[in-house]
């Protein structure tokens, strides 16, 4: 099933090549040892993924600001613990955790493999909704920023995705065709619908397996990426 007329493959970052999950709880697990050792980060990471997951929906659709992402995520997370801290307190959680999140650069299994990979074949790219100084933090200290001709952020872009204007804003800073192009990521409105919708291919890579539809190209691995390009 391989692709003949791809040239270009975007990528998405977080949860996609660079393993967001277990970057976050390290970096909040460092933060709480030091200046909250109650907390259980189990107890808090159960809370904390749905909600942040939640903020970022509402972030993508421009419903809250950044500023209103970064604290609303970790207020509802301790009021849903019982757990009282200080909009002061909560402003420097915020701060270390943003510094320290890129200082852990757990990539998925198979990253390094599959970016050698295509890179023979194809001109790679990313595109995130993330913030610009700390997604290329992640980028640099996981050492793959070599493999990719450009990176577009939605701060560059002034949209996230779905949006298809950052489809459009990537594909021109990579010279790309979109009939040419394929995106591949873990979100399915994101980055699956949104580049469908732009005109690109997809690939939704589903590590978590979840249900989907079957006319939808999706991998759970990334070195599956290897039977589609």
């Amino acid at each position: 099933m391989s692709h003949h007329n791809i040239t270009d493959i975007f990528f998405d970052l977080d949860h996609t090549l660079w393993d967001f999950d277990v970057n976050s709880e390290l970096a909040f697990e460092s933060i709480f040892k030091k200046d909250h050792p109650d907390i259980e980060i189990k107890d808090f990471i159960e809370k904390y993924v749905p909600i942040n997951q939640a903020c970022w929906k509402l972030y993508q659709y421009d419903k809250i600001t950044h500023g209103q992402l970064r604290y609303n995520r970790l207020k509802h997370t301790f009021d849903a613990l019982e757990y009282f801290v200080s909009d002061a307190q909560i402003e420097s959680i915020a701060q270390d955790y943003i510094s320290l999140l890129p200082e852990n650069n757990r990539l998925f299994e198979g990253a390094i493999e599959v970016l050698e990979y295509l890179e023979k074949k194809y001109k790679l790219h990313i595109i995130t909704n993330g913030f610009a100084e700390v997604q290329f933090k992640k980028i640099n200290n996981s050492n793959i920023g070599g493999f990719f001709q450009t990176i577009t952020n939605s701060e560059m872009a002034g949209v996230k995705k779905p949006n298809p204007i950052i489809y459009e804003y990537a594909l021109n800073l990579a010279q790309a065709k979109k009939e040419n192009s394929i995106m591949i990521g873990d979100c399915l409105e994101a980055d699956v619908q949104g580049a469908l919708d732009a005109g690109l291919d997809a690939i939704f890579f589903n590590d978590k397996k979840i249900q989907i539809e079957q006319n939808i190209k999706q991998v759970s691995h990334l070195l599956e990426l290897k039977k589609y390009l």
